[in-house]
């Protein structure tokens, strides 16, 4: 029997560790493989069972089949902390590159044009890079290399993101909602604030499938002196206008103008609508389906 262990169970990894076992195997003439890690990934462990390669991690999950053996366990989760992976991949800096990726899934790119675009170093754009081909969610060819996978990137990156990173500002007005986007968008622009309308009020502009009646927006200013200028006032609760200060730039990516109003991406919509459950869900199923999908 030939063992290959690794510190890593991505299918990047097992692929390697596969590779290699064959090679030892086709030397040896007769023997079975086996690929460890202390988690291996379901598919992971599909890449394993497809080569006839046997695998087992230290969560309790392995599937072993030679001679009258067969010993098959799956489904036990992750006991080990991904912090330090999720912040190198999911650090705000590192979701400046995902969102120019994800926006752009058909270009090919080198290290140096990423970084420019998403305006970031070259060593972590190299290191976001790698962390992504270690899922294998990346192509690479002559001209650079693309994201091959957006949904389950746009998928996993859900999962580990929170709006209320962003600072929110919660305020009541007597406006109605299209009065209060009219105003604000109007007096951003005078004044030369960045600002991007989100949420339900970025989502009713690309696919309007729910109604709603808080304004939501990213502002790039002071907000307790807009707030002065738009005549809101500041509530605990009953609010109808939440202001964000962004925890990063990266979220006006790629924002556009609809109607002389300023959204956010439809990334950037997708996963700030994540945050509210049922209706909130329901508004970024359209907008993946009828916006973000179809351009990939």
């Amino acid at each position: 029997m030939f063992v290959e262990a690794k510190s890593s169970g991505q299918p990047r990894l097992a692929r390697e560790a596969v590779n290699k076992l064959w090679r030892a195997i086709a030397q040896k003439g007769s023997a079975y493989g086996v690929f460890i890690a202390p988690y291996i990934s379901p598919t992971s462990a599909e890449i394993c069972a497809a080569e006839g390669i046997g695998c087992l991690d230290l969560a309790g999950n392995c599937r072993l089949c030679f001679g009258q053996v067969y010993i098959h366990k799956e489904g036990k989760p992750n006991p080990f902390s991904q912090k330090r992976y999720l912040r190198s991949l999911y650090a705000p800096k590192s979701e400046r590159i995902l969102r120019v990726l994800l926006s752009q899934s058909h270009k090919a790119w080198k290290v140096k044009a990423l970084a420019s675009e998403a305006n970031v170093s070259l060593g972590l754009v190299s290191n976001v890079k790698k962390l992504l081909s270690d899922r294998e969610w990346l192509s690479t060819s002559a001209d650079g290399f693309c994201l091959s996978h957006p949904a389950a990137l746009l998928a996993d990156w859900a999962q580990n993101y929170n709006y209320r990173h962003n600072q929110a500002f919660d305020f009541y007005s007597f406006k109605t909602v299209g009065e209060i986007e009219e105003v604000l968008a109007s007096t951003c622009s005078e004044l030369g604030i960045r600002y991007a309308l989100t949420g339900f009020s970025g989502a009713a502009r690309y696919a309007p499938v729910v109604r709603y009646q808080r304004v939501m927006a990213y502002v790039d200013a002071d907000i307790e002196s807009l707030a002065n200028l738009l005549n809101l006032k500041a509530v605990n609760g009953g609010a109808n206008v939440s202001l964000l200060s962004p925890y990063d730039e990266g979220v006006f990516y790629q924002a556009r103008s609809v109607d002389g109003q300023a959204i956010a991406s439809g990334i950037q919509l997708y996963l700030d609508l994540l945050g509210f459950r049922g209706r909130g869900e329901e508004a970024a199923t359209a907008l993946l389906e009828q916006v973000i999908m179809p351009q990939w």
